[in-house]
Order: C-alpha cells, then structure tokens, then sequence
C-alpha cells in the first residue's frame, strides 16, 4: 500500500526535523507518492530558509526515492472541488486528492490538513517520535 507525503512531510526529512525517521521508513519501503505540487512547495521554501542550490540538491535527493505524481486533468478537477469547499490551501488540496486517487493515508504535520474534515486517513507527524 502506499502513503502519500505533503510538504511538510518531505521538509520534515530532508531538514533532519523530528518526524524526518518515520517519513524515511516509508520513503525507504518504496511506498511514497508524492505530488509534483507539493514538491514545488518544497523547493519554494527550501529556496527561501537555504537558497536555491540547496532546494535544488533536497529534490535530487528525494526524486528517486518517491512516485512523483504529475497533475493530470481529473486531480485538477478534484483538487478544485475539495477547494471549493472552503477552508484549506489548493496545494494542500492536490495532496488530498492524490490520497483519494490512491485510497491511501496522508503523512503530514500540516494543521491545515489534519484538521480538514474528509474522507481520506491523516497521520499527524507531529506526534511522531
């Protein structure tokens, strides 16, 4: 089965953060997808925090490791009728459409998310140790 990471949960590994082990454990299972989306996010605020040849290096890094999944017309479409909806970021909505489209558990630390009322499983990786 696979799980799905957001932003936070790709900084969280890549910035050695405390929920960086539990992301790499499902990284190194071979079970990530992640959004393309969500890997600009990524590199937007490593750019900001690190500069841009570090963000460029996090994504070497993490690319071969995880399904980068490309948005397609019906994620699109998804993406935009869980925005409107209301109350959560588009980014954050084509990672939830990605965990719907896989029928799989969203790893984040995003309050934004968790707090989401849907139908997809979140793992709050606040909590991980």
């Amino acid at each position: 089965m696979v799980a799905v990471l957001d932003a936070w949960a790709v900084l969280a590994l890549l910035q050695g953060e405390t929920a960086g082990p539990r992301v790499r454990d499902v990284v190194a299972e071979g079970r990530a997808v992640v959004s393309w989306i969500s890997l600009g996010e990524v590199h937007y605020v490593m750019t900001r925090k690190r500069g841009a040849a570090d963000a460029d290096q996090g994504l070497r890094e993490i690319l071969p490791s995880v399904r980068a999944e490309e948005p397609d017309p019906e994620i699109v479409i998804a993406a935009a009728r869980i925005k409107a909806g209301g109350g959560i970021s588009y980014a954050d909505c084509f990672v939830i459409a990605t965990a719907q489209r896989y029928q799989a558990p969203l790893l984040t630390g995003d309050p934004e998310i968790i707090d989401w009322a849907g139908d997809v499983e979140v793992f709050d990786l606040r909590t991980a140790a």
